[in-house]
């Protein structure tokens, strides 16, 4: 068989020398055409495909702890065992291979099947999961994958199956990906998988007495267990003429869609706010050769989020691709071809977006009697205040161990494991959800890795060169690392994501304290 000129390194089918892998190594090769990850930990070998199955991240550059495999771009995490997928954002399996050990050589062989074992005495119940977002998704996956044998359903207002939302603000609205890269799934799976998908449906009432929903289009559904994941809607701030046809939030597809569709002809645009969001989708517009002008009340981008020196190196790469600021204002008033600052300044524009954040949307929780407190209270295995109802992703505000305080995040990735923690617990089996939040943002080639979580940060460490879009920023709360930020550090990210994950203040020091050596010296 011809090797794929993806492929690289030894043909593990022919078998290699054992003492060419020293334990705690790994070493990518291949198996035909697939490429494969050999993996040597604590005297036992591995072999899976070595392709992260999010966006194919390479995880031979990623990180071996235990029995499990840590993707460097966005942090999937996989089993060396079994192939199975851990944590998102991916969602599926990798393959996984049986290896052999004969006259001191060793053999990938051939792969190992799939496994799921069914739920013993499940088959008779009913889990409804409220959210077809990433939590929602990542639940009913997570539920099949653990076999549930019940009845699943889930119910979403959106028109769309789920879909990556990150890729509405990235890539699919720069126009670098098809729109059929969005869908997490086709409709075969879902159908395959008996995943019942309403779509086009609200869930007007729950009631925890009766363990029924009321849906809008009058149906009843009874559960036995529910998961409450309705996301977040957009801030619509209150400037005459924000509701003017032209005027764009950016939440779902159909709101992607028609920016799109505007840009066909459109040459101007003006964003309001200066977040995550609104900087990518200025990137994006640029990618499209827009005139873009981006306006915030802040003195500089994402201040309080990541701090002067992040927010400054992101203002000047946006200014470097032709991005115009008008920061330390507001608008004043949207008009039909232009926005009025608060000084007066008029600037032309074909269209405005507005990108002020969103607010959880509790309302649906609140009603069915869930404690709310800037976000539906739930405990570490994401249970709320009523038995039998679970919430995660944008609306859930959880017990954080590190920070020791309830925290809410509005992070895909977030959403996704909390999904998968809920759908656990749903099925009883009491797993903590004590993840350390991760995120990335993309902003024309530079990816920032952001990891760990602070809102009142109160020092920052800066390492390495802005200037060459190689360095890394610790971010602290008295005197505990919090957070941490890389560019061109995808591996140091993922180390300090697992000190985080452990709580070890000290290897977490340790791990940054020879970053700042290897920084030092370059």
């Amino acid at each position: 068989m011809a090797v794929s000129a993806k492929t690289s390194g030894p043909d593990f089918s022919k078998g290699i020398s054992e003492e060419s892998l020293k334990d705690g190594e790994s070493l990518l090769g291949h198996v035909g055409e697939e490429p494969v990850l050999l993996v040597r930990q604590e005297g036992q070998f591995y072999a899976v495909g070595a392709k992260c199955s999010h966006y194919g991240g390479p995880l031979n550059e990623g990180l071996i702890v235990g029995d499990t495999v840590h993707c460097p771009w966005h942090h999937a995490c996989f089993d060396l065992k079994t192939g199975e997928v851990l944590k998102a954002p991916a969602l599926n399996p990798i393959a996984a291979w049986h290896v052999e050990v004969r006259d001191e050589k060793i053999f990938v062989v051939d792969k190992k099947a799939p496994v799921v074992k069914p739920r013993e005495n499940t088959a008779s119940q009913k889990f409804v999961i409220v959210g077809g977002g990433a939590a929602g998704a990542a639940a009913a996956v997570m539920l099949r994958r653990h076999g549930f044998q019940g009845t699943i359903q889930l119910i979403s207002e959106d028109k769309s199956l789920p879909y990556d939302r990150p890729n509405l603000s990235k890539d699919f609205l720069a126009g670098n990906a098809p729109e059929d890269w969005l869908p997490l799934y086709s409709e075969e799976f879902y159908k395959e998988n008996k995943i019942h998908v309403e779509l086009k449906v609200r869930v007007e009432k729950i009631d925890p007495h009766r363990q029924t929903l009321l849906l809008s289009n009058s149906k009843t559904l009874k559960y036995d267990r529910c998961l409450i994941a309705t996301g977040g809607s957009p801030v619509i701030p209150p400037i005459p003429g924000v509701e003017k046809d032209h005027v764009y939030m950016l939440r779902s597809l159909v709101d992607c869609r028609r920016i799109i569709a505007r840009t066909s002809w459109a040459s101007k645009v003006v964003l309001v706010g200066a977040g995550f969001i609104g900087l990518e989708v200025a990137a994006s517009l640029r990618m499209r050769n827009m005139e873009v002008h981006v306006i915030a009340p802040e003195e500089m981008p994402l201040l309080k989020a990541v701090g002067v020196h992040v927010g400054s190196f992101l203002k000047k790469l946006h200014e470097k691709h032709g991005v115009h600021f008008h920061l330390g204002h507001t608008v004043k008033e949207i008009r039909d071809r232009s926005v009025v600052l608060d000084e007066g300044q008029t600037i032309p524009c074909d269209f405005v977006i507005v990108g002020t954040g969103i607010k959880p949307n509790t309302a649906l929780a609140e009603k069915a009697g869930c404690k709310i407190d800037h976000g539906v209270l739930v405990n570490e295995y994401l249970e709320t205040s009523v038995p039998g109802i679970f919430a995660a992703g944008d609306i859930a505000r959880w017990p954080d161990p590190r920070s020791q305080r309830p925290i809410r995040v509005e992070h895909w990735e977030v959403a996704e494991r909390q999904g998968q923690i809920a759908a656990l617990n749903m099925l009883g089996d009491r797993v903590r959800f004590q993840d350390v939040p991760f995120f990335w943002t993309q902003h024309y080639d530079v990816t920032l890795n952001y990891v760990g979580f602070s809102d009142r940060f109160d020092r920052m460490d800066v390492m390495g060169d802005m200037d060459k879009e190689n360095f890394a920023v610790a971010y602290y709360e008295d005197q505990r690392i919090a957070s941490f930020l890389t560019v061109g550090r995808d591996k140091e990210n993922l180390l300090v994501e697992e000190g985080l994950a452990h709580l070890d203040d000290d290897k977490v020091h340790e791990i940054i304290r020879k970053f700042e050596h290897r920084f030092e010296a370059r």
